[in-house]
């Protein structure tokens, strides 16, 4: 924190390199935060500092020398968390706590504040100098105000309510953590009174509001040996959100158990559930299903937990990021009356949202849709789906060979897995069916290769199989902080671009903000790699040609590749070339 923003700082030209360098140097002696050594060495006001870092962060600053706290408020934050985060509570209404930071992008401590306090929390900036002196006043020395105390020995919090992490060590106490820990692999009843003490049921709700308040579409739950950590991926990548105490491992799981309704007593063997919640987010009621899958590892159960919200799912192909060239290709696929399309790509990739997208465009009361999935991740209207269950034996084989029996018209193959599943949907596409199904392959080409290694015949794929589509999915540039930067013309070359692109086309990023918290992207957009079989590729697939050669001519033949794909969202200034460099392979 202390070089990014020196270097900011600098950058907008209001210290030197050199001033930068002595307060550096003075931080080292010092061991202050490089903000108030600035102000001591009286290279920059406090003003100047709070006003630099509200316009950089688009938050409002305030004087907090010019703002008296009430006392309520400051029961509502444990002096540890502000002078850890360097934060300070100053007033609240309704459900937000407006809170004075000294750096207002902070994620992990404006989490940890809303877990502690149960209130949203609203950042304001402050300058350091100043919140060191208002917990000094409101926190300690002999002015500070004397907070009533849990039998813990913890501030209470509004009202002598505890306040939330507070509240847990009240109600459970170490000991009996500690007894509950050592009884729950023998003790399931244990189990489950932890699971239903209110304080965890609290925690693990506040873990999940949080995860669907940022749109994150996972959540983590990870044990290690002396510690736990919860992380968010959000846009596609994981964020360190929360360390719960190590002590509350068993009692979260169990809780998370209780609500997916699984054995909290197995501790062994890997387990899948399903939570249904109505939560409200940003003044309305949402219905949300959340995935399950907790597994068991040497220091304890990791818990993930799937977030799928209905209304992040794109039904509009205009909207998942097709390119116009590839997209007309899709439609036309997927209007023929039989055959095969396969989407291919890594987990994450939005397979699933493709092909959601492409059986709504066409499901018509004409028409009867089937689909095996595991899981059904939503529920469409007007179509009927299916949930896999190999522990009955229902695979996607035995679901196939039931849904020929059921009269279809379109059938959905959640995934080919196997020779079997595979060859079974062949034939249904050979004889009159429209099936749409996933493989998990690195390209459309090679996509050819692997049906073929699971022991399906060339004649079979060229004559069944209609289009093969490849994807990933990429992190967008924030529209709030997006700006253009310079990158030599040699390394856009070198990246795939044209000498001529190269010349002419601008790069953007994105700076960081508050509404991307920091990190430049906010959303995300697919890369589209549409490979249709005409004439010459089938000939190409009969003839046993390599993946390779299929690449080349489909090129020729106008398939813009996953790296061309990204390219033009790059020129477009939807993303930025490293983005595309972390999903995609000239």
């Amino acid at each position: 924190m202390a070089r990014r923003l020196g270097e900011m700082l600098l950058e907008a030209g209001l210290i030197t390199r050199e001033q930068l360098e002595r307060a550096l140097d003075h931080q080292k002696e010092t061991g202050k935060r490089i903000g108030v050594c600035l102000v001591e060495l009286n290279f920059i006001t406090e003003e100047e500092l709070a006003d630099f870092l509200s316009k950089k962060h688009g938050v409002p600053s305030i004087n907090l020398r010019h703002f008296e706290i009430d006392a309520a408020v400051i029961r509502l934050v444990p002096a540890e968390l502000c002078r850890r985060f360097l934060l300070i509570p100053v007033s609240k209404s309704g459900p937000t706590l407006m809170v004075a930071m000294s750096d207002p992008t902070d994620l992990e401590a404006i989490t940890q504040v809303e877990f502690a306090t149960n209130y949203s929390v609203e950042p304001v900036v402050a300058p350091e100098t100043m919140i060191l002196e208002a917990i000094r006043k409101y926190y300690g020395g002999e002015h500070g105000i004397d907070l009533p105390r849990t039998p813990t020995g913890a501030a209470v919090g509004l009202a002598g309510e505890p306040s939330f992490e507070e509240l847990i060590d009240a109600e459970l106490g170490d000991e009996a953590i500690e007894e509950l820990a050592e009884d729950i692999s023998l003790d399931p009843e244990s189990l489950m009174k932890a699971a239903e003490e209110r304080p965890i049921i609290r925690l693990v709700n506040k873990i999940i509001y949080e995860a669907v308040r940022q749109e994150a579409s996972d959540i983590h739950i990870e044990p290690y040996e002396k510690e736990m950590r919860v992380r968010y991926r959000i846009d596609g990548v994981l964020h360190p959100i929360f360390s719960p105490p190590i002590k509350l491992r068993d009692a979260i799981v169990s809780r998370i158990k209780v609500m997916s309704r699984l054995d909290i007593a197995e501790k062994r063997l890997p387990q899948d559930g399903r939570i249904k919640m109505r939560l409200r987010v940003e003044g309305r009621m949402k219905t949300l299903d959340f995935r399950v899958s907790v597994l068991p590892t040497i220091w304890g159960e990791k818990v993930v937990i799937r977030i799928l919200d209905p209304e992040r799912l794109f039904l509009d192909m205009t909207k998942l990021g097709f390119e116009p060239e590839s997209l007309e290709r899709f439609e036309r696929a997927i209007t023929k009356p039989w055959g095969m399309i396969l989407v291919t790509g890594p987990t994450g990739s939005g397979k699933t949202n493709t092909l959601y997208s492409a059986i709504s465009r066409l499901n018509t009361t004409e028409v009867n849709i089937l689909t095996a999935e595991d899981p059904v991740e939503f529920n469409l209207f007007g179509i009927n789906q299916l949930q896999v269950n190999e522990a009955i034996g229902l695979t996607f084989a035995a679901a196939l060979r039931s849904f020929l029996r059921q009269d279809p018209n379109i059938i959905l193959v959640g995934e080919i897995r196997d020779f079997e599943t595979a060859e079974i949907a062949i034939k249904a596409a050979l004889t009159g069916h429209l099936v749409l199904s996933t493989l998990h392959t690195n390209d459309a080409p090679s996509t050819v290769t692997r049906l073929m290694n699971m022991g399906i015949e060339p004649f079979l794929v060229a004559t069944s199989v209609h289009l093969i589509q490849a994807q990933r999915l990429v992190r967008r540039i924030c529209q709030e902080c997006k700006e253009e930067v310079k990158v030599p013309t040699q390394t856009l070359i070198e990246v795939g671009f044209t000498p001529e692109e190269a010349k002419s086309v601008k790069i953007y990023k994105g700076r960081g903000c508050s509404r991307c918290n920091n990190t430049g992207y906010r959303g995300r957009i697919g890369l589209f790699e549409v490979l249709e079989f005409d004439d010459d590729i089938r000939d190409m697939v009969l003839s046993g040609a390599s993946a390779l050669e299929i690449r080349r001519v489909a090129i020729e033949k106008g398939m813009i590749t996953l790296r061309r794909s990204g390219l033009i969202k790059v020129m477009n200034g939807i993303t930025t070339i490293e983005e595309v460099l972390r999903e995609t392979v000239k």
